[in-house]
Parts: structure tokens; sequence; C-alpha cells
């Protein structure tokens, strides 16, 4: 540690000391973990009615109160959480959406970076950027999807993530695109249906339709948001989209499926869609979009997790291009959100 203060004092002297920013980032793997042990403990539920001592917190948590407070400590030093007075700690707006249900909350989000789905095959990105494989299967060996039916409790956090990160993004890529137009939609490979209810809501002339494996569709009914007013509009169908994507409907949505792949499996589940998609409608892809150059984007750091976890790929809007062509597809337009990702439509040839 005093390495790292006399460093830091070089920096305001010494014209080639490495700048705060690199020492931030190379920190920013501990304030991760922070976040995501304080996510898994519910500690920002704990707070949702006003601050407390951490003896309090940590007494309903039943940890360590001195752990507990330099956890704090440190996450409230870089804008999460905040230090009210000595050892009492409460909510702020970012610690805010760390609670369990209110909207937009990342919770289940930090508790997928905290899990062993996540959390292990990044400590072997070196893998990964050696081979080009998914640093994942050289410690589990298998496929993502085999490994997260075989380990349920991992699956449950993994769908919990994959729920908030489609309500956060539902109505901002239901009002910017006009589903409206092709009558009725199907989601496939939708999960909860909970991007199905955005686009739904958004378009209340629309007929909808779930498709997933069954065991996704029986979490579906469980969840409830095709239920209540949107059920006379919505239906589920199973489907597994490397053998067949059932017919029915104009328009065909998939919301971050295609980047879990591969170019050659994702060309098998693109064929499958233009033999359901009818000559008349269109297959929605939502994907992130990839900014040119040195410009930030979601979409470049969620290609690492791909390369890592999946070993799938974000892809340009050429490369998405020429996968479509290779299916039947003419990509026609890209439509962008606010939230990084696009609407790629794309039309039967």
């Amino acid at each position: 540690m005093e390495a790292r203060a006399n460093a830091s004092v070089a920096t305001n002297v010494a014209p080639d000391a490495p700048p705060r920013e690199l020492w931030q980032m190379a920190d920013a793997f501990i304030v991760n973990r922070c976040l995501c042990a304080l996510a898994k403990l519910g500690v920002a539920d704990s707070l949702a009615l006003g601050a407390k001592s951490v003896a309090e917190i940590a007494a309903a948590l039943k940890v360590s109160e001195s752990a507990l407070c330099r956890v704090l400590r440190a996450a409230a030093s870089v804008g999460v959480f905040e230090e009210t007075g000595s050892r009492v700690f409460g909510n702020n707006r970012l610690s805010h959406f760390l609670r369990t249900d209110v909207p937009g909350s990342m919770r289940a989000r930090f508790v997928f970076g905290w899990s062993e789905f996540t959390y292990g095959p990044f400590g072997e990105i070196v893998y990964s950027i050696e081979t080009g494989q998914p640093a994942r299967a050289k410690l589990y060996g298998e496929g993502p999807f085999e490994y997260l039916r075989e380990h349920p409790e991992q699956a449950r956090i993994f769908d919990d993530a994959m729920t908030a990160m489609s309500a956060a993004v539902g109505p901002a890529v239901a009002a910017a695109y006009d589903f409206g137009r092709w009558d009725s939609v199907m989601d496939v490979g939708g999960g909860n249906g909970i991007l199905l209810a955005s686009i739904l809501k958004a378009h209340p002339k629309l007929r909808g339709v779930l498709a997933d494996v069954p065991h996704v569709l029986e979490r579906a009914r469980e969840r409830g948001f095709l239920s209540g007013e949107l059920q006379a509009r919505a239906s589920m169908q199973p489907c597994d989209f490397f053998r067949e994507i059932p017919s029915g409907c104009r328009a065909y949505v998939m919301k971050s499926v295609i980047h879990d792949w591969d170019d050659e499996k994702a060309k098998k589940i693109l064929s499958n869609c233009r033999r359901a998609v009818p000559k008349d409608g269109a297959l929605l892809l939502v994907e992130f979009g990839l900014a040119e150059g040195n410009d930030p984007s979601p979409g470049k750091i969620v290609d690492v997790a791909m390369l890592v976890l999946t070993g799938g790929k974000e892809r340009t809007t050429d490369e998405y291009r020429e996968l479509l062509a290779c299916a039947g597809f003419r990509l026609n337009r890209a439509v962008p959100t606010p939230t990084g990702m696009n609407v790629i439509e794309a039309l039967p040839e």
C-alpha cells in the first residue's frame, strides 16, 4: 500500500507516471466484487426504509459487522450507498437500483456477476484470448445452456438477470419500432415473455406468441408477464429453434439469441426462421450495435462476455447483413434504440 501512495504522489511531479484512470481501472475488479457481494446479501433492500447502523444491518443479515462496514465504506467511496453518520449507511441514487423490486432494478444483474457461471470463466479469459474458445468450456466442459439445465440454482440466477435486462430495455425497444404494422409477432427464445409483454402493451392491436422450450414456458407461466389484460392477445408455443420454428405469425422477434452462437449455429437458427417467416413478413433481431472506431459501445463489452461465456459474439451491421443473406433474408434497416440495442429488420429475399 505504501508503494501505491508513493505512486499517487509521483503523479503530481512525474510526467511519465501512470495516469489516475489506470489506477482506477486496476481497482475496478475490487469495486465490482464489493457491489456483487452487497447485491447478493440484499443490503440495499435492508435500507429501503432509511439509513441504519452497520450493527443493525449486520445483525439482520447475520454477517460480520466489521467486514460489512469496510465493504460498505469502499462502495460509498465510489458513489454507491452513502455514509450518513459514523458507521451509519443509507441508500443513495445508485444503490436504490440494487433493491429487488424497484423499477429498473439491477440487483439481479450484479448477482449474476457474482455467480459461478459468470465469475469463474473470467478468471480464465487468457485462455479465450489464446484459443478463441469460451473459457467456460475449459472449466465446465459443456455448453452454457446444458450447464444451466444441470445446475438449477445457476439457471435461476441467469433467468433473473435476463429478465431484469429485458425489463430495462423492453419499453424502449417497443417504442422505437412499429411492431404493430405486422398484426402478429412471435418472440422466439423469448424466455419469460417480458419483452413480448412490453411490445404488446405498446401496440394494443397486436397479437403475440411466446415460443421457447417447454421448461422455459413453464417458468413464463409462473412469472405471469403475459397474464391479465394481455392474456387475450398472448399465447405460448413450444419451440426448439435449432429444430423448427412454428409458423403462424407475420413477424418473428429474436432478442439476444443470435449473439449467443458462432456463425454456423447462427446460420442454422436463421435458416429455420426463414422457413417460418412468410413472404410478406419479417424477422426482427434485437441485438447490440457496435460503434465505429474508439467510440464507446456497450456492445463491445458484451462481446467479450460472449467470447468468454458462450462462444458467440456481437456483430456489426455488415456482419449481420452477410449472415442474414446466407439464410435467405435481406437486411432492410437497423433501427437504433436508446439502450444501445438495435432492431434489425430483415425481409425474406
